[in-house]
């Protein structure tokens, strides 16, 4: 293989190969042109259509875009990643058949054609690869060359699975790619599409399922192509019934075939694929496992698929004795006959804590988690304190707890429920208002029992009952004081201590003992109808009432954030500490907030850079794409951020924003003055030539000199895409030719002294009225800037408010729920003679309500704007303004910002 980037052959001939020609062709106005989004280096860079139709970038993400002037890029080596050249452009074609032996000539090579998971860490050498898009795996990585290169590691995109060493055919795929005039009706859909510059024509979208979605419909401003058949910027559905490759496979996303996948033994399908921000996983893993050593620790590839879910999530977790048939109910839960590993015999198959992530069946946005738990009690590990740490991490990481139980509820059944007379010794708070049960309460899950193989008949005092109230009637305490009474109730009032909501389910025996070891092969048919029917009321009330999991003040979790609480417990189990969940909070908030803000800028960044052409014809322009982005900005933050205390997280997101933006508009004013002085370079050249001979420097040369100049001018004016400073340069241009002109009306002796004096104070009139309609662009330039900041800083506190008022909300709900079960329990003790129980509630119920009403206090509302006086008002816009002017101005505006924005600090030193 030859050293060096084959990419970079166009740029570096050798052996007496010529280097590669650049295109340079010149585009009409109107003309069809192309840009890859897989291989430019930037958006400005675009093929006519003869050279993008004769390269490797027809297999790629390209798109179609009306010229509006330019010319082609092929050849340039600094535009392109991969494929600098088309066939036309390529360098000799020596260099290319010694790469082509090169690497065809490797003895005892074959391909590796690792089929990528999804998530999974995938790498590219800078030095030798000849296309951006062939990709290793680690294993091929660490057992080549390339190793020692420079390379690039990067997850594996999550809309295609794509082969080591190799890439999807593109070109046999259909697309639309219909360019729309101005006036054109046009669509994107919400549900669907990856990248919301992409949308659909009239016919492709009445043609096609994303009609029946959550849609958007606008004008087309022309130049617009239709993104029809490029699957890679779609969810789903990405072709409509005309562009559809085939018809077993209207979406254009076909799954390979099982055998393909079992051609290589190494390789097993991904455990887990991911559409728009919902993970499925296609089977159970483990989260947390015990090693050798008997510490736990929690499993990384768990810890990835999290990584991936910034939905809210509901998370479900089921406890209980081994071989009570947990896992069972779980994967009823997941709508799979097969998931978590059910067993026949005495021996438990659950070890430690497995994961399952499937989409909500009921909750569109949110993911459902459910958690399957070792078997306690197990009589080959003989070990309490591991089966009381396993409970823990159950209770503290649902939102739902299952009990799962057989027989009937009594004193025996309550006793093997002891670990959560224990949870107060294993889980810790700090100091509260609230009594250290009553804290717990507020942050501990729904507590539901399933009591499986029941036989008896709900009944009390001869009168039908509920299950719930089967529950709550084995739950009251026994009168007495004895110590003997006091070990019964301890269970008894735990459960009624911790957990508000208690819900109670019995089942049937679902089959016989012959069908039982064979439960995973059974459907419902072959099942006892009553157990089906108790199954699907389980698993309706766990869908449809299960709630998301948060935290202490209403704080809601998405996966990702899961993934770093259950590593802050395991990380204190570990180290020998009593998890905190105080300490979760603030560990929550440190690793999430400063992640958010990162995340954010990066995403502002990005969208920025992909949705900007610079330069923009005017600031309005780029105002509009900065607001739109700044307000999904502001959406991603809020999602992803976690108990921000004092917004400190979002100022640093404010302020990183502002410097972007500032960053952005000084690169626009660049970009808007190299153009334009291209510009003024063309359509005054024949001017410069005559002026270099001295054409002018004769009679009648002035009015020549004038007529040149002012044609020039014209001809610049009417020239488009020069952005924001277009009459800035012309002026600075005019001026410095004002001056020569000076010279050459001096010399014109057709001119009299009075003709030359009155045209010089014309040239003066004008060059003054230019400099004043500057000065009032350029303020309206610094004004909307300032506006743009206001704006985006304003939608940041709207967002926050509606955020806060939704977590206050949750508090609210968090607060009657345990209000609720107190004032119940109260009830139900003033008809017994545990007055210290009353007491201890009554302290409960009165710091409860103060706490709630304190929320509904706190609760974020609009303040009212004082009304600033009327120097205070010009001191913020002599601020406002100098800043901007500061950023983007031009030396002198420069200093004159600093003046400007010095001056409003001083005024408003002063009350």
């Amino acid at each position: 293989m030859l050293s060096g980037n084959p990419a970079l052959l166009c740029s570096a001939p050798g052996n007496g190969e010529t280097m590669a020609q650049l295109c340079g062709r010149t585009f009409k106005k109107g003309e069809i042109i192309y840009t890859c989004r897989d291989c430019a280096t930037g958006p400005n860079y675009v093929l006519c259509a003869d050279c993008f139709q004769n390269s490797i970038h027809t297999r790629h993400r390209y798109q179609m875009v009306v010229s509006g002037g330019g010319f082609c890029d092929c050849g340039d080596v600094s535009a392109w990643r991969a494929g600098t050249c088309c066939s036309t452009h390529s360098p000799g074609a020596a260099i290319l058949t010694q790469l082509l032996v090169a690497q065809t000539t490797i003895p005892n090579t074959r391909l590796c054609g690792r089929r990528f998971m999804i998530g999974e860490m995938v790498y590219t050498c800078r030095d030798c690869a000849a296309d951006a898009n062939v990709l290793l795996c680690a294993d091929c990585l660490q057992s080549g060359i390339h190793q020692h290169h420079h390379f690039e590691s990067d997850k594996k995109p999550l809309t295609s699975l794509f082969e080591a060493s190799g890439k999807a055919d593109m070109s046999a795929q259909p697309r639309c790619g219909r360019v729309s005039k101005t006036g054109d009706t046009i669509y994107s859909c919400r549900d669907c599409v990856l990248d919301p510059t992409c949308v659909l024509c009239q016919d492709c979208f009445q043609n096609s399922t994303h009609s029946s979605h959550n849609f958007k419909k606008r004008v087309s401003n022309g130049g617009t192509a239709c993104n029809c058949g490029e699957v890679d910027v779609w969810r789903s559905a990405p072709y409509c019934s005309k562009h559809a490759p085939t018809a077993s496979d209207p979406t254009g996303r076909e799954p390979p075939s099982t055998s393909s996948w079992q051609e290589v033994p190494l390789h097993q399908q991904p455990k887990a694929s991911i559409t728009g921000a919902t993970v499925t996983m296609n089977e159970p893993i483990c989260l947390i496992d015990t090693g050798r050593d008997g510490r736990m620790s929690v499993q990384q590839e768990a810890l990835q698929i999290l990584e991936q879910i910034q939905q809210p999530v509901v998370v479900v977790a089921v406890v209980g004795l081994y071989r009570t048939g947990k896992s069972y109910l779980m994967n009823r839960l997941a709508g799979k006959q097969r998931g978590f590993a059910l067993g026949s015999t005495i021996e438990s198959k659950t070890k430690g804590i497995w994961m399952w992530c499937v989409p909500h069946p009921f909750k569109d946005g949110h993911t459902l988690v459910l958690l399957d738990t070792e078997g306690l009690g197990d009589v080959e590990k003989g070990d309490e304190k591991h089966d009381t740490w396993i409970f823990c991490l159950a209770v503290l990481l649902s939102s739902t707890l299952v009990y799962n139980s057989l027989g009937t509820i009594d004193n025996s059944a309550l006793e093997k429920l002891q670990f959560v007379t224990e949870l107060t010794e294993h889980i810790r708070v700090k100091s509260s208002d609230h009594r250290k049960n009553t804290e717990l309460m507020l942050v501990f899950p729904s507590f539901v029992w399933t009591v499986r193989d029941f036989t008896l008949e709900l009944q009390l005092n001869s009168k039908p009952i509920t299950a719930d109230e089967y529950l709550e009637n084995s739950l009251k305490l026994k009168p007495g004081s004895s110590p003997d009474v006091a070990r019964r109730n301890l269970v008894r009032q735990s459960l009624k201590e911790f957990f508000a909501v208690r819900r109670c389910f019995v089942m049937d025996r679902p089959a016989s003992a012959a069908k039982m070891k064979r439960m995973e092969q059974l459907t419902d048919a072959d099942l006892e109808p009553s157990f089906v029917e108790q199954a699907q009321q389980f698993c309706s009330y766990i869908h449809q009432q299960a709630p998301v999991k948060t935290m202490r003040g209403g704080r809601g979790l998405t996966g990702r954030m899961l993934g770093s609480l259950a590593e802050t417990y395991v990380e204190a189990i570990r180290s020998g500490k009593v998890p905190c969940l105080e300490s979760a909070v603030e560990s929550l908030a440190k690793i999430h907030n400063s992640r958010a803000v990162a995340e954010t800028l990066d995403f502002y960044r990005t969208e920025m850079t992909q949705k900007v052409q610079f330069p923009t014809e005017t600031q309005e322009a780029l105002s509009t794409v900065h607001s739109a982005v700044a307000k999904q900005a502001a959406s991603k933050f809020m999602k992803a951020s976690f108990n921000d205390q004092d917004e400190k997280h979002l100022l640093q997101l404010k302020e990183g924003i502002e410097k972007e933006y500032g960053e952005l508009c000084k690169r626009n004013v660049k970009e808007s003055r190299k153009v334009c002085w291209s510009v003024i370079r063309r359509v005054f050249a024949s001017l410069e030539h005559e002026l270099s001979k001295g054409s002018y420097m004769r009679p009648g040369g002035y009015n020549d000199f004038r007529s040149a100049l002012d044609h020039g001018a014209q001809v610049y004016r009417s020239e488009k895409g020069k952005g924001i400073m277009s009459e800035d340069i012309l002026s600075e241009y005019l001026e410095e030719k004002n001056v020569v002109g000076k010279s050459i009306r001096a010399a014109d002796q057709t001119l009299s002294e009075s003709q030359k004096k009155m045209e010089e104070e014309r040239i003066k009139r004008e060059e003054a009225e230019q400099r004043r309609k500057l000065l009032e662009e350029q303020n309206q330039i610094q004004q909307q800037a300032m506006r743009d900041l206001e704006e985006s800083n304003a939608e940041n506190l709207r967002q926050l408010a509606l955020k806060l008022e939704r977590e206050n909300e949750n508090a609210k709900l968090e607060l009657d729920r345990v209000l609720s079960a107190k004032l119940k329990e109260q009830e139900e003790q003033l008809e017994g003679s545990h007055k210290k129980r009353i007491e201890e509630l009554k302290d409960d119920i009165k710091k409860l309500k103060e706490e709630r009403d304190s929320v509904d206090v706190d609760k974020p509302v609009p303040e009212k704007k004082k009304k600033k006086p009327w120097w205070k008002k010009v001191a913020d816009g002599l601020q406002n303004v100098g800043m901007i002017a500061a950023v983007v101005g031009p030396g002198p505006v420069k200093v004159l910002g600093l003046g400007a924005v010095a001056t409003g600090a001083i005024i408003n030193m002063f009350d």
